[in-house]
């Protein structure tokens, strides 16, 4: 749609936020830090002004009511947490050529102790790579960091997250969480 990376570039100058870096076409893009109900609306603005539009893992609850419809035209998939695998698996089976997902790694807009390990799984499952999507309050920019191949190895592959995200620090920094995952702890 031409409309959209239009109205996603206006809005970002006139809100004066820098973005940087390209959206793929295609993979797993991870929107961190995780820590206000707009970063929602800012990985939409990271994408569209791409032409990119991604598929969003989106807590089921927010679907009931009017809102249900408007996120389901912005790419809003409703994930149910207590199975999460069936509506993966769903959407995994009609991926194409273009298949973004967009997940936000924490899993929570709160400070938490870990990170959800699901991007990972997905993309190793998949073989699609990950890219890394960031929103940075205090310096006022969003946009694209690199993109990797999960390499299978937990600890290798979350030091590559670490380093990046080590200074993103979300629209409201009190409510980031680390980049790790618990799975660590086990290797």
């Amino acid at each position: 749609m031409i409309i959209r990376p239009k109205l996603a570039r206006t809005l970002l100058w006139a809100t004066r936020w820098k973005l940087v870096g390209q959206v793929p076409q295609r993979g797993i893009l991870v929107g961190a830090p995780h820590t206000s109900n707009w970063d929602f609306v800012a990985m939409l603005a990271i994408a569209w002004s791409s032409g990119v539009q991604p598929q969003v893992l989106v807590k089921e609850s927010f679907f009931k009511g009017p809102l249900g419809p408007l996120l389901r035209a912005l790419g809003g998939i409703p994930l149910d947490r207590s199975n999460p695998g069936a509506a993966i698996r769903a959407m995994l089976a009609q991926a194409d050529e273009s298949f973004l997902l967009c997940i936000a790694a924490e899993g929570t807009r709160s400070k938490g102790e870990y990170w959800k390990p699901g991007f990972l799984r997905i993309a190793q499952q998949t073989g699609l790579p990950v890219s890394m999507g960031f929103v940075d309050g205090p310096t006022r920019t969003m946009g694209m960091g690199p993109t990797f191949v999960p390499s299978g190895d937990v600890v290798a592959d979350m030091d590559v997250v670490r380093a990046f995200y080590a200074d993103k620090r979300g629209f409201r920094p009190e409510n980031r969480t680390e980049p790790r995952l618990r799975e660590e702890l086990e290797d």
